[in-house]
């Protein structure tokens, strides 16, 4: 069975599904936090790959000391995606994200699987008819959200929002490996079981997200790339059509992405989705195929 969509979407998942709250987090005790780096170097170009967890809880401090150095060293940051306006968002939403005709959802789902997705939208209070129309991927990520939510985690605090607004400070380039449209075109174009299963087992797993959640986010605070992959890998396994997608493809991509960039003088910041950055499938491991070695930076 599938892990919770949550966990997916907080190490190589996509960075639109929850955005940042409004208010300002809580003052609370910080929290040491030393996530893992590493860094591809030759004699005149520096690219640092730094793993984030799209959505934290207040009060890790993790940009500081080594990260933070590197950070302020480089001239250009790369995320995943540079978030377009509401309007660009909204519109591609309702394009990608909604059947415009076909059978309601819950008709889509097997006989004894509707009940339980009918009772998770009741127990959410969500209401049942703006879900009908979704496709299968989208209402996985909509559901996925919320328990994480409830338990604190927030985009607002995660990595992601932290660097652009630093960047930007210090006048540093912000550019995205993938575009907001192209992004959510990945779930699109799974398979409609592919969909339902994702749907399914984050129906079943949605009392376990805040575990799962908890034990990611501490394997990435204390730099344990090995325990985020055993994680991914139990979470990818039962769908080989899933992990393709989302991450050995993406992955392939990136690695070249970061080849070709090599060519060109200069210190990069990449930061992506930390399972990324874990496993036999990494980003690290496909730079062998252009005799690129990242090495993991200590500090």
């Amino acid at each position: 069975m599938f892990r919770p969509f949550t966990s997916l979407f907080a190490s190589v998942g996509l960075a639109f599904t929850l955005p940042a709250c409004a208010q300002p987090a809580p003052a609370v005790q910080q929290q040491d936090a030393d996530p893992a780096l590493w860094v591809v170097q030759d004699k005149d170009t520096t690219i640092y790959l730094f793993g984030t967890i799209h959505v934290l809880k207040p009060g890790l401090s993790w940009f500081d000391e080594t990260v933070k150095k590197a950070f302020d060293r480089s001239g250009t940051l790369v995320l995943e995606m540079v978030e377009p306006d509401q309007e660009t968002q909204q519109r591609v939403v309702v394009s990608k994200a909604f059947a415009k005709a076909g059978p309601p959802l819950t008709e889509k789902l097997p006989e004894d699987k509707r009940a339980a997705f009918v009772k998770a939208l009741e127990d959410n209070k969500l209401p049942r008819a703006s879900f009908e129309r979704m496709q299968p991927w989208f209402a996985a990520i909509s559901l996925s959200v919320l328990p994480v939510q409830k338990l604190g985690y927030d985009a607002g605090n995660g990595p992601e929002g932290v660097l652009t607004r630093a960047a930007k400070a210090q006048k540093k380039q912000v550019m995205g490996l993938e575009t907001f449209e192209g992004q959510m075109s990945i779930f699109d174009s799974l398979s409609e079981k592919a969909q339902l299963d994702l749907l399914n087992s984050t129906v079943e797993e949605l009392p376990k997200a805040g575990e799962t959640m908890d034990r990611m986010v501490k394997d990435w605070a204390t730099g344990n790339p090995d325990g985020l992959a055993a994680t991914m890998n139990e979470s990818l396994k039962d769908s080989p059509e899933v992990g393709k997608a989302l991450l050995v493809d993406r992955n392939a991509k990136w690695a070249a992405w970061i080849a070709e960039r090599m060519r060109t003088p200069g210190r990069v910041f990449i930061a992506v989705g930390a399972g990324h950055l874990a496993g036999p499938q990494s980003v690290q491991a496909h730079l062998g195929k252009y005799r690129l070695r990242a090495v993991r930076v200590k500090y």
